[in-house]
């Protein structure tokens, strides 16, 4: 292999000295011939060219035009000599020559590239890492994320070293596609098969390397990349060594990037602006306009050295070959423009001697080669150019009928594809590779077909290939391939992951290793190796990420089923293919083609049950699925297996998730015998309602199903179980309680021996009957187990649906079967649970009659719900028979009331015989009473006792319920006719009758929930003794007795609470507190943890729960049978010796003082709240807020970290009240406020001028004055306060019950605080005279700025002593400061007693500018000598006598001047100031009048005090005037005016042209349509018009074309102050334009300031549409539609708020939704806007929607309503405008024969008439007329008749 390179290199040398003496003995003759490139041109001329384009002619700087022109030989000859001169003396050479123009042009080929050179790019795609950028000519580089800028490169390896660096900007963000950069060959790489790749660099220090700091100078473009971000700027690595570039940040706003702030490493291309320090400091600008319009000039000191691409240049013409341009530019240099350079269509104005304008291209530093481009993308804009091809994305395309324009045999040709677009063919790839070039054969030919390969952005043309084999390609590039698609292709490589295998030379796939074969392979490379041809199918591909996947499985290669290739082919029933990926033990994961997935549930995996999935399937499994449901914009889909197998076609509803024991609302939607079929809300997903789990009672389970009407809605609907998509609900109350106390088990596994669970009968079967229980599972009671009793017919013991508590007996591991027993003496039935059953039984029996009465309407029902079992009523004896009497009301007529022969036995009836009755049961749906008139139940009743036992009689049986009757009591009550669910009643005897009696004992004698009667536990007198268990025996009947001790083992431990299960199968709690001894409990532990799940323990019954509320009761409470036992495991409590004492609550509450310290124990956090609840024992729980639970602010975003639950903490007594009960406690350690003291506090309010208000622990408040936010005052110190915010407060002292706080650090931290650079102020005492303090401005008035000292000292600086203007109005010095506003003042006077503070902001006071601008143009404030000065003036003038001309022209001085004396304050000079009257007057009124006036705004007035506002517009005032206002007490003054004496006309003629021009610049000042251009005219226009929103509009946007956003936000909030409150529309249009001004350029915080403060100042409804069409014009649709949401339910009665939300919907695509909306815009609005609503949205459908749902809008409500003739007109306006003639036709036809006035059936005839003649033909005209005559002729008709 060595010896064969080293024979090619021996025989290329030796063909090169071959080739070089036959060039030299023909040079002469080459020299001589002017043809570029002839047509079929040999090797020999060829590589002469290539010669001369490497080495061109280099000229002597002295050498002339004229000796190159004639003498080109020796200029040639001349050639090789310089070069070997040049090769001994380089450097002086080099400083003496310049290049010369190539004898040829041809393009930048690859081959000429080299390291070094410079070239122009534009950014083709960006990745995370890589720019691919096109180059000229067709050529690509790439420019890698190392080769960006040293600062850049910096920040990558520190990000990636360290989290904590400076955020990275990624590549996408600071490169776009189309941007034109300059860049540098970096390095050139060869790849494995012998291309060069570019790699190029953007590095400043590469690209402007020859530049120096002597070489910059003011007006070069350069390029470079952001090194810094600074506070006002960005620093720019310009690549020049010692040389600082600096950007301002001001410059940027409307420039590069859309004005957003660049990043480091951020490209940019700027201007220098200005070159200080010799060349150390350079400012620069990126204004796009101006740098596309910057040419390079020869005064910049260009170069061939420093030379950079993207330089613009003014160039001439020298010389125009056919394959391109020969130019001169900069004075001294060529270049050349090759044909892809020059503007097509423009070649035949190209000439010798043209000026043109360049762009450079490239520069070649070794060959002096510079190449131009004439292109006006590049020439014009140079920023950005077009990445994509206007044709549109035509890569790989195959194009035939090409014709051939221009063949350039060095280059390539030119083809022109059949729609007249220009393409580019290399000359490489006019042959095939290993062929001999014959360009002849090919411009000979008529016709070509191409392949589009590429599109290159830099030359704006594509580049195609006429080679065979390229176009012969079935897969050009990635795009070409789609998922599903067949390929063949040739294994490259087998890896770890997979097989690569390539399909061309450019695309390649992976087949992942699950994918070689159907079954996974331990050893591919034995069935695969390199270079073998493979079949693949492809699985999915990215075009844009060069990733394909293929699949080798034959399963897949071989399926014709359907195939899934996005979530929109996945229809529900369709059949296809897939490949397992996953399998988990809820199912499996199947992928598709393009990484469409889907999940098989469980349940769908096979007909059988399948316990573990990972047995059954594995991944890579290819198995056929069916879709049964898809949400593809969710991208979830369902799949079976199980449907393929079994063929089922039935498309399975989407899934709903629902767990069982979950509570739901439900609408019924269908009623059945069997049960209801419901709509889950608001899901609407259907569920089943069985009638037998309706009640515990079945009784009561036909009523309720009688009561219920479809629509209905039901509440606290349990779910039951689930079977696949079945989802069952039961309303059992005993069911539902077992779900929420976890008495159920949730699959077999949790099944054990002996455990009790509520059930309900499923079926009943001659050996048994199955009971079913929660989450579907199925237990078998044997015949033998159903009851205590012989069972001979188990259909006769229970009903189906009936409600048991059963008992498991046996478990069957292997067949996951169980059996139970429903037996009543192995049953544990809590007695307190007989109670609540008939409470709750009762409670629905009260429901349903109150539903049939309102069912029925009529009143005789309506007035039976009001009976009550025992009421006494006043009846009429109607009639008797032998099963009893009958009776009548006068208030109930209608009801029957009836009486069985029991119940009138002993006494005597007639018919007609008032009687009284009791009543004993009411049956709604009969209308019927039963009553009884024994004396012994009609008497006055006696009081019972709870305790008492008596024998009771039954009265009446109702099924489930039966009336009974205290003996020699009048007393009736409602029992249950069985005492156990359990209960079987077999024979006659074992049910109670009517005359039976029972043993009863009271359990109240007056029930609250028995609508006050008695609650009794019962027996059967006569009932033979139970047998019960030994638990049973041991509890007794009432349970578990206060202070037994029992056994349990330990079921479940909580952080709060140990779940016991005790010996007799009952269970227990342990409350956190009765866990361990108060002593032992430490804080910061879990005492619960301490004991372990399993094991036994010894309880004590301290008290117990009401079953139904779980209200805690002591055990000695005599209604214990309702109660859950609460158990301590304290060892100090189960002595039975020791006696246990139940306290109330209020006695726990009274044992407590403030500031004692407690235990208790974490139970609950309430993230919403910020809130804790702690608990103390088993009687209550209480709240602690967030600021009495934590010290340090940074834990308030997460305080549950610090209490989990069950932890134990100490807490102090803050309040305790009795009555209502209170205790509030704190785990801060400090139970009170106190001052001195720091404490948490949350701000609730941020008061601008004032400052803030805080909520404070233990309901305190308080308040923090702007004065003590810091020890540093600053501007806009509340600007970092929020509401809501958490902060650590100084408490300074209290006052009525109000805090004063403060933020000082040197209040908070005294320790570590720096000193204070504004000290607090207590008092006035602490200041003394002349102290120079900081303040913030309170307020402004005429008797001067009130100056917020401290937040008790208020100091005032008078008007004279607050600027050195003299301002007559306090409001001047408002408008230009704001409150708050900060400033220095110097003490000038204290008064102690009264605690007044004078103050003084004057300049030479306090070192600070005035408070006032000059730009106002105020008059100065005389002081010292100014005054006595001016005041001498005065007198002397008044003291001087008028001559007889001044008496003529100025007002008579007979009449004395009253004069005014004012008086400084006592900090001034102490001179006084007297004024004339008439000038004060004057001073005012010109003060007022006066506006700031800019060089070219004359003065309208001067005053008379002796100086004037704008002495070079003197010359206006007439010269009387201004002899009598400037006459000098100086004689030679007063002698001036006689000899420039002017005629009177003169006078009067130069008066009136003053005057005139006067108006007519105020006419130009106050012209309105005046666009001021500055911010002084609109300072003058708005004194002229304060109220005017449109001007305060334009001065806002004159300072956002000026990026000065704070300027502008200024600007607002001054308009809004200024503006008449009065002006509530001017008003608005502010806040609008604040809004949009915060929607564009602030945060979503700020634009909810604006937006919260716009809603207290104006309508709010106007605000809430402002800001909705604000986001939806922003495109902001998310925020848009939160807000309508928000305004719909705030201001549901504004129609316009409903119409305007539509239209969003509407213009959104949103139908559904706007027709939702409409339906609640309906139920919100009054009738009476019904109509104009459903009419609007119609509009609006046609408008927006859907033109057929508007049209049955409209057809509806004109059904309605159809002499509503105006909506018919609207009707026919919008069918004329979105409908057809047809149906245009077809509604006029409607409305002429309406039944409405002949007026306006006339109207719409006019109407149809004018329709027909604009739209129709002379027929349909003709057919409107007859229409009308017909019309006219039957209302004539009618009037006869």
């Amino acid at each position: 292999m060595l010896l064969w390179f080293f024979f090619t290199i021996f025989f290329c040398y030796v063909s090169f000295l071959k080739k070089k003496k036959k060039k030299n003995t023909n040079q002469s003759k080459m020299a001589s011939v002017e043809e570029d490139f002839p047509r079929g041109g040999t090797k020999k001329k060829t590589t002469e060219s290539k010669i001369v384009v490497q080495r061109p002619d280099v000229d002597n700087l002295f050498q002339t035009t004229n000796e190159e022109a004639t003498n080109k030989r020796k200029a040639t000859n001349k050639e090789h000599k310089k070069f070997k001169k040049q090769k001994t003396d380089g450097k002086k050479e080099e400083e003496l020559t310049l290049n010369t123009a190539a004898k040829c042009v041809e393009i930048l080929h690859i081959k000429n590239i080299k390291e070094g050179m410079l070239l122009l790019g534009c950014v083709k795609d960006v990745t995370d890492f890589e720019v691919t950028v096109s180059l000229p000519c067709g050529l690509q580089g790439f420019l890698s994320i190392r080769n960006i800028c040293d600062s850049y490169t910096k920040l990558l390896s520190d990000q990636l070293d360290s989290d904590d660096a400076e955020e990275l900007c990624s590549l996408p963000r600071v490169f776009i596609p189309g941007m034109v950069i300059r860049c540098v060959v970096a390095k050139l790489d060869t790849s494995k098969k012998g291309s060069l790749s570019i790699q190029l660099s953007i590095n400043p220090k590469l690209v402007n390397k020859n530049l120096t700091m002597t070489t910059l100078k003011v007006g070069m473009v350069l390029s470079g990349c952001v090194e810094s971000v600074e506070d006002h700027g960005y620093v720019i690595d310009i690549g020049v060594s010692g040389t600082k570039a600096f950007l301002p940040k001001n410059a940027i706003k409307g420039q590069q990037n859309n004005g957003e702030e660049l990043s480091t490493g951020q490209y940019v291309t700027y201007q220098v602006e200005a070159v200080k320090n010799d060349g150390r400091v350079v400012h620069v600008s990126i204004d796009p306009s101006a740098i596309s319009q910057a040419c390079a000039d020869p005064q910049q000191g260009w170069n061939l050295t420093n030379l950079l691409p993207g330089l613009l240049v003014n160039a001439t013409i020298k010389k125009v070959t056919k394959h391109g341009l020969l130019l001169d530019f900069l004075s001294s240099f060529s270049g050349q423009v090759d044909f892809l350079h020059m503007e097509p269509g423009q070649e035949s104005n190209y000439a010798e001697g043209v000026q043109v304008r360049a762009c450079v291209l490239y520069v070649e530093p070794s060959t002096r080669l510079v190449g131009l481009s004439l292109r006006p993308y590049l020439t014009q804009t140079g920023t950005l150019v077009d990445p994509s091809p206007a044709a549109g994305d035509r890569i790989g395309e195959v194009v035939k009928e090409c014709k051939m324009m221009a063949m350039h045999h060095l280059s390539g040709a030119v083809l022109e594809l059949p729609d007249k677009t220009l393409a580019f063919v290399h000359k490489n790839h006019l042959k095939e590779n290993n062929t001999p070039a014959n360009e002849n054969k090919v411009w000979a030919r008529p016709q070509h077909t191409c392949r589009i390969m590429d599109f290159s952005p830099m030359d704006q043309i594509f580049m195609v290939s006429l080679r065979r084999s390229v176009i012969e390609k079935k897969f050009f590039r990635y795009h070409d391939l789609q998922a599903g698609q067949f390929v063949e292709g040739t294994v490259s490589v087998l890896l770890t992951n997979g097989m690569v295998v390539h399909l061309s030379d450019h695309i390649k796939g992976l087949v992942p290793r699950m994918h070689l074969s159907d079954v996974i392979l331990k050893n591919p490379e034995k069935k695969y190796m390199e270079g073998m041809k493979v079949k693949c199918r492809v699985l999915s591909v990215e075009p844009e990420k060069k990733k394909l996947f293929l699949t080798r499985k034959k399963a897949l290669i071989e399926s014709t089923l359907p195939l899934i290739l996005s979530y929109a082919d996945a229809r529900p029933g369709r059949v296809s293919h897939g490949h397992v990926v996953c399998v988990k033990n809820f199912g499996c994961i199947v992928r598709f083609y393009n990484n469409v997935k889907g999940l098989v549930p469980v349940r769908e995996l096979s007909s059988e049950p399948i316990i573990s999935p990972e047995e059954v399937f594995y991944p890579g499994q290819v198995l056929k699925t069916k879709v049964l449901h898809c949400h593809p914009e969710k991208e979830k889909m369902v799949l079976s297996f199980k449907a393929t197998m079994e063929g089922d076609t039935d498309v399975t509803k989407p899934e709903f998730n629902c767990d069982v024991g979950e509570k739901f609302e439900a609408k019924v939607l269908k009623k059945s015998p069997r049960g209801l079929e419901v709509s889950i809300l608001p899901d609407e997903f259907h569920a089943v309602l069985p009638t037998v789990h309706l009640s515990d009672h079945m009784s009561n389970c036909t009523m309720l199903w009688e009561s219920l009407q479809v629509g209905d809605v039901l509440s606290d609907l349990v779910c039951c179980s689930k079977k696949q998509q079945k989802i069952s609900f039961t309303n059992k109350p005993t069911v539902r309680w077992s779900l929420e106390d976890g008495m159920a088990a949730k699959d077999f596994s949790e099944l054990t021996v002996g455990m009790q669970l509520i059930g309900w009968t499923m079926n009943i079967m001659s050996y048994g009957v199955f009971v079913e229980f929660p989450y579907g599972l199925v237990g078998l009671s044997p015949k033998s187990a159903m009851s205590d009793k012989f069972i001979s017919d188990t259909k006769l013991a229970f009903q189906l649906g009936q409600t048991v508590l059963a008992k498991v007996t046996n478990l069957d591991e292997e067949k996951q079967r169980f059996l139970v027993t429903l037996r009543v003496s192995e049953v544990l039935y809590p007695e307190g649970h007989v109670q609540t059953r008939l409470v709750n039984g009762l409670r629905e029996r009260r429901a349903v009659m109150e539903k049939l009465a309102a069912k029925e309407g009529s009143e005789p029902h309506q007035a039976l719900v009001s009976l009550a079992v025992g009421q006494k009523l006043k009846l009429t004896m109607d009639s008797v028979t032998d099963g009893g009497a009958t009776f009548k009301s006068d208030d109930m007529v209608g009801a029957t009331f009836l009486a069985t022969k029991h119940h009138i036995k002993g006494v005597n009836l007639s018919a007609g015989q008032k009687v009284s009755a009791s009543v004993l049961h009411v049956d709604v749906m009969s209308a019927s009473v039963h009553v009884s008139v024994l004396p012994k139940l009609v008497e006055k009743k006696k009081s019972l006792c709870e305790g008492q036992k008596c024998t009771a009689t039954v009265q009446h049986v109702d099924k489930d319920f039966a009336v009974i009757s205290m003996n020699n009591t009048a007393q009736l009550t409602v029992i249950q006719t069985r005492s156990h669910l359990n209960e079987v009643l077999l024979f006659e005897s074992d049910k109670l009758k009517e005359g039976g009696t029972v043993s009863v004992e009271v359990v109240d004698p007056s029930s609250e929930e028995m609508q006050g009667l008695p609650l009794v536990s019962w027996h059967q007198a006569a009932a033979p003794p139970r047998h019960r268990t030994t638990s049973e025996t041991q509890s007794g009947s009432r349970g578990h007795c206060f202070g037994e001790v029992l056994q349990g083992k330990v079921k479940s431990v909580q952080p709060t609470r140990i779940k016991v299960a005790l010996e007799d199968g009952s269970t227990g709690y342990v409350h956190v507190s009765e866990v361990m001894e108060p002593e032992a409990v430490n804080v910061g532990s879990f005492p619960t943890s301490s004991v372990k799940v399993g094991c036994d323990v010894t309880v004590r019954v301290i008290g117990g729960r009401e079953a139904s509320n779980k209200k805690f009761l002591p055990f000695s409470h005599p209604k214990f049978k309702y109660t859950i036992p609460e158990l301590t495991l304290i060892p100090s409590k189960l002595d039975k010796s020791v006696a246990i004492k139940g306290k109330t609550a209020s006695e726990k509450l009274t044992g407590h003082k403030v500031g004692d310290e407690i235990t208790c124990f974490v139970s609950k956090f309430h993230p919403d709240k910020k809130s804790l609840e702690v608990t103390t024992d088993l009687y209550k729980t209480w709240t602690i807020d967030l600021l009495a639970m934590i010290t340090n602010p940074k834990d308030a975003s997460h305080p549950e970290k610090l209490y989990k639950l069950g932890k134990a903490v100490r807490a102090k007594v803050v309040e305790v009240v009795v009555k209502p009960p209170r205790f509030v406690l704190s785990l801060t350690g400090v139970h009170k406020l106190e001052k001195g003291s720091c404490s948490l506090g949350l701000i609730t309010n941020v008061l601008p001028q004032a400052g803030l208000q805080v909520k404070l622990p233990f309901g305190g408040t308080g308040f923090v004055c702007v004065t003590d936010v810091a020890d540093a005052y600053k501007p806009n110190p509340l600007e970092a306060f929020s509401k809501d915010q958490l902060l650590r407060f100084y408490l300074l002292g209290c006052k009525n019950d109000k805090w004063q706080l403060s933020l000082r650090p040197s209040r908070l931290n005294p320790q570590q605080a720096k000193p204070a650079k504004d000290p607090e102020v207590l008092s006035a005492e602490e200041l003394t005279v002349g102290q120079t303090i900081r303040g913030y401005v309170k307020s402004v008035g005429e008797h001067g700025i009130f100056i917020r000292l401290s937040s008790c000292i208020t100091g005032r600086a008078r008007l004279q002593q607050s600027t050195k203007y003299f301002v007559t109005s306090a409001k001047v010095i408002s408008d230009h400061l704001a409150l708050s506003s900060l400033l220095t003042t110097k003490v000038c006077s204290i008064d102690k007693g009264e605690g007044l503070v004078d103050l003084s902001l004057l300049t030479e006071d306090t070192s600070k500018p005035d408070i006032l601008p000059e730009s106002l143009g105020l008059p100065l404030r005389l002081v010292g000598d100014e005054k006595k000065e001016r005041e001498a003036k005065k007198t002397k003038k008044r003291s001087r006598p008028k001559s007889k001309e001044t008496e003529k022209d100025a007002p008579s001085p007979k009449k004395k001047k009253k004069t005014k004396k004012v008086k400084t304050d006592d900090n001034d000079s102490g001179v006084e100031v007297y004024f004339r009257e008439e000038e004060d007057k004057d001073v005012k009124t010109d003060a007022e009048k006066q506006v700031p006036s800019s060089s070219a705004a004359p003065s309208r007035l001067q005053v008379a005090a002796g100086f004037s506002w704008d002495v070079g517009l003197s010359s206006l005032k007439p010269a009387s005037t201004a002899k009598a206002e400037d006459s000098s007490d100086d004689e030679e003054h007063e002698e001036g005016p006689k000899s420039l004496k002017k005629s009177r006309h003169e006078l009067e003629k130069e008066k009136k042209a003053a005057e005139k021009a006067l108006v007519q610049r105020e006419a130009e000042l106050m012209d309105p349509n005046l666009r001021p251009e500055d911010a002084a005219a609109f300072e003058r226009l708005l004194l002229a018009s304060p109220n005017s929103s449109l001007l305060w509009l334009q001065f806002m946007a004159h300072h956002l074309q000026a990026t000065q956003i704070e300027q502008a936000r200024a600007v607002a909030e001054r308009a809004l102050k200024t503006i008449s409150f009065r002006e509530e529309q001017e008003k608005l249009n502010v806040w609008v334009a604040l809004l949009n001004l915060e929607n564009m350029y602030g945060t979503e915080e700020s634009i909810k300031k604006v937006f919260d403060r716009a809603v207290q100042f104006c309508e709010p409804v106007l605000v809430y549409q402002q800001l909705a069409d604000i986001y939806t014009k922003s495109d902001k649709t998310k925020e848009a539609e939160s807000l309508y949401k928000t305004m719909v339910k705030r201001f549901r009665q504004n129609k316009a708020v409903w119409i305007s939300y539509g239209t969003f919907l509407l213009q959104q695509g949103q139908s559904d939704a706007a027709n939702s909306l409409l339906q609640r815009a309906l139920k919100s609005l009054p009738s009476k806007e019904s109509v104009d609503v459903i009419t609007r949205f119609a509009q609006l459908e046609f408008r927006y929607g859907d033109a057929d749902k508007g049209r049955n809008m409209l057809d509806k409500v004109l059904t309605s309503y159809p002499k509503r003739t105006d909506l018919w007109s609207v009707f026919i306006d919008l069918t004329v405008k979105h409908g057809t003639q047809k149906d245009v036709r077809a509604l006029f036809d409607r409305v002429i024969h309406l039944s409405v006035s002949t007026k306006k059936i006339k109207f719409f005839f006019k109407r149809y008439l004018e329709y027909e003649k604009k739209h129709g033909d002379s027929q349909s005209v003709q057919a409107v007329k007859e229409k009308a005559m017909e019309f006219v002729e039957a209302k004539g008709t009618e009037a006869a008749e």
